[in-house]
């Protein structure tokens, strides 16, 4: 669960820029139907199997628009739903639960994909003490919706956006001249509390990001006797992770490499949604 401060200062602004745009004036078809205040009810539905995730989410959608919604929750985040069960009832006045009915299920429709999504690749991994790590492959300002989702179903974040970490890449090796002049460089530049981590794509830039004093090596698109052949290379002088193209088919096989962290860009941008539909509304006395 997200907390008071980081909810009001980072999530909010950008829950009101969703329901701004799908409200540049008014809703012309709740305002036809229901002209005037009244209280309503609704059920929340799961359509599909899976972990649920962005249920405060879902309910601060209402809240912003009306403090009075209240919603009882019948689930939690990271508990496993199931198809047609019920996960909530949300009450309030039904011109607020229909204006921000669909705003608040894209974001949990979403969330939940991502957190079934993680939770599948994870259990793959049972056993090992590998970390799954997500990528900033996100949508645009839905990072934070969709790291926490991942925590949800069980991964882990790797650096939040660009000033989080110092993670030298090929085109910042290329701008540096060298893997070897980029870590001296992020050395004296970076604070001596970061770790540094460079992406290398053949065995040369592994042995170069050895000497230089990564903390972290990314072996980035390698064949698995590539991998096999960095790992004996770096000898246990650095931490390693492995990046490029990760999918759950190819968890397994990286698993067996006994690598620190395994990190996929797919949790976050490839994750179908789990589906959940408000229904059955209807009016109750207050």
């Amino acid at each position: 669960m997200m907390d008071p401060i980081t909810m009001k200062l980072n999530a909010d602004p950008l829950l009101l820029s969703a329901l701004r745009e799908d409200i540049t004036s008014d809703d012309v078809s709740t305002n036809s139907v229901m002209p005037f205040a009244q209280t309503g009810e609704a059920d929340l539905i799961c359509k599909q199997d899976g972990i649920i995730c962005g249920l405060q989410i879902f309910e601060r959608v209402f809240t912003l628009l009306d403090e009075a919604v209240k919603m009882e929750g019948f689930a939690a985040d990271g508990d496993r739903v199931s198809s047609g069960q019920l996960v909530a009832k949300v009450r309030g006045d039904i011109r607020t639960l229909l204006c921000a009915e669909r705003t608040a299920l894209n974001y949990l429709q979403r969330m939940s994909g991502i957190a079934t999504d993680t939770h599948a690749a994870v259990s793959l991994l049972e056993g090992t003490n590998i970390k799954l790590l997500d990528t900033r492959k996100t949508s645009p300002n839905n990072r934070i919706f969709e790291k926490y989702a991942v925590r949800t179903g069980g991964g882990n974040n790797h650096r939040y956006n660009l000033s989080d970490g110092v993670l030298l890449k090929d085109n910042h090796i290329g701008a540096a001249g060298s893997v070897q002049k980029a870590v001296q460089m992020a050395k004296e530049y970076a604070p001596f509390v970061r770790k540094i981590e460079v992406e290398t794509e053949t065995l040369s830039m592994v042995k170069e990001a050895v000497e230089a004093g990564a903390d972290i090596i990314m072996l980035d698109n390698m064949t698995l006797e590539q991998m096999r052949e960095a790992i004996c290379l770096i000898d246990g002088r650095a931490e390693i992770e492995v990046s490029g193209n990760v999918t759950k088919e190819k968890i397994a096989d990286l698993a067996s490499l006994g690598v620190d962290y395994i990190s996929s860009g797919a949790l976050t941008h490839s994750a179908p949604i789990l589906d959940f539909s408000l229904k059955n509304l209807h009016v109750v006395q207050n």
